[in-house]
């Protein structure tokens, strides 16, 4: 088993500021199966594909900045235009790393992210408004340009080849390679592991790659849901998560919660586990799908309107 799902489950069973309501999971996992509700396909329109190593590299980019899209309260969130759509978010940050592919600017070379200048990176970004933790986002990217340059010849496929197919072993290394992917928090004595953009790694590998060349791994069923705050919300939403009084009026009122706080562990390990026990409770009524395939339904979910009323936990941090 996947020890980001072993610690959920010890986190989920231990804790005091989020709840599992087992009849609403029941009642969503009734839902899906009864509308047969699909797993949504890779996006070539936002993302960067031309299933050649420079794929790879993007994906890697990408997941590298993946984190923290939301604005400090009272200033405009980040935007950008691709095409005829104004985005925001994960899609914005994808798209515009398409173009500057398509531009010609460099971001699938390891020396070049290595030496990147933070005039660059804000110019590669472009939009309006607030993306937060800029100088971290470019720290994240010296990291992975110097770990690629050090150990896999400047190759992000090398280092995906470096894993022997396994999604695990994969996202355990982006761990150990990256301080930055090193997601990892301690709860009552013991380690938690996250690995939420390193995991998103590999998923996004198997989606771009359709699961095969960099994105065939024997053990993709094992990845666990991508714990960030997109899914509590949307769970939070369906009463699949429910938040003790005084946690509900911190999200309610997007009060900052402390990145390792037990609350913030306690709502991202019982974001994973909650989309386990859907996944069983799915596969018990005949119908197979994996972790992060729930993640995606969810995820999507979370995009519609109605699913944005309830407000999501405010965390600082690089991890998601």
């Amino acid at each position: 088993m996947n020890e980001a799902l072993e610690t959920a489950r010890y986190v989920a069973e231990r804790s005091l500021w989020v709840q599992i309501d087992t009849r609403a999971l029941s009642r969503f996992s009734r839902q899906t199966f009864a509308f047969d509700i699909k797993v949504p396909p890779w996006d070539s329109f936002h993302h960067f594909c031309d299933h050649s190593e420079d794929t790879v590299a993007y994906l890697l980019v990408l997941d590298s900045l993946n984190f923290c899209f939301w604005p400090p309260s009272g200033k405009p969130r980040w935007e950008i235009r691709y095409k005829t759509k104004r985005l925001s978010g994960y899609y914005a940050l994808a798209a515009c790393l398409k173009h500057a592919i398509e531009s010609g600017i460099p971001i699938t070379n390891s020396q070049y992210l290595a030496e990147l200048s933070l005039g660059e990176l804000i110019q590669i970004l472009g939009g309006q408004g607030i993306l937060q933790l800029l100088k971290q986002r470019l720290k994240t990217i010296h990291e992975l340009g110097n770990a690629l340059l050090n150990g896999f010849g400047g190759q992000a496929h090398r280092l995906v080849e470096a894993a022997q197919g396994s999604s695990i072993r994969l996202s355990k290394m982006l761990a150990e390679k990256i301080p930055s992917f090193r997601d990892v928090a301690e709860y009552r004595g013991h380690k938690v592991f996250f690995y939420k953009r390193a995991q998103l790694f590999a998923a996004d590998l198997y989606g771009a790659f359709e699961g095969k060349r960099w994105g065939r791994f024997v053990d993709v069923d094992q990845l666990t849901a991508f714990a960030d705050y997109k899914l509590p919300q949307v769970l939070h939403h369906l009463g699949i998560l429910n938040y003790a009084k005084t946690l509900a009026r911190k999200v309610d009122h997007q009060v900052n919660i402390q990145a390792g706080s037990p609350e913030e562990i306690e709502i991202r390990a019982n974001t994973i586990w909650s989309v386990e026990l859907i996944r069983q409770k799915l596969e018990r009524m005949g119908k197979r799908l994996r972790s992060f395939e729930i993640d995606s339904i969810l995820w999507n979910l979370g995009q519609r309107q109605a699913f944005k009323a309830k407000p999501f936990h405010r965390t600082v941090t690089i991890y998601y």
